[in-house]
């Protein structure tokens, strides 16, 4: 393995601690989404994709565009339109057009949804406090407080 060059104090680059830290957030993220999408496809018979959608939805009680839905989620119309689809087909999610116009859809959560999605939202939730388990309750606070001004900073960039 190849050591990386030090700087003049003798410690490696910033460069390399944050490419250390992402590695190990890219890391962590795909480890607790794996285990939360067999979870969801085995306990719920879910895909995490349904889950977001039903996710936003559940957010906004009163419903969503499906275009709303798409920047929510920052996926393309037709990703969400299959998944809606199904939704819709067995039950979870209801469709309508905005003031009679066939072009835009207006969605939202059934009664059933709602139900569903509550269940699956307590046992996300329980699944990722176990996953994290070893991180106190300070530390996530800490953690999730740098991570979002760090999101603020680069976010306008893109």
């Amino acid at each position: 393995m190849v050591s990386a060059p030090l700087t003049s104090t003798g410690r490696e680059p910033e460069s390399k601690a944050r490419l250390r830290l992402w590695i190990r957030l890219l890391r962590a993220s795909r480890l607790i989404e794996g285990v939360t999408r067999e979870r969801l496809k085995t306990q719920f018979n879910a895909t995490l994709p349904r889950f977001d959608v039903m996710a936003a939805l559940y957010r906004k009680p009163d419903g969503m565009l499906m275009s709303e839905i798409s920047r929510f989620l920052m996926v393309s119309n037709g990703n969400v339109t299959g998944i809606v689809d199904r939704l819709v087909a067995d039950g979870f999610v209801a469709r309508s057009q905005r003031n009679g116009d066939r072009r835009t859809s207006f969605i939202s959560l059934t009664r059933k949804g709602y139900t569903a999605f509550a269940d699956m939202a307590t046992a996300h939730e329980s699944w990722v406090d176990e996953l994290l388990g070893g991180v106190s309750a300070r530390d996530a606070e800490q953690m999730s407080a740098k991570l979002k001004s760090f999101r603020s900073e680069w976010e306008g960039e893109a």
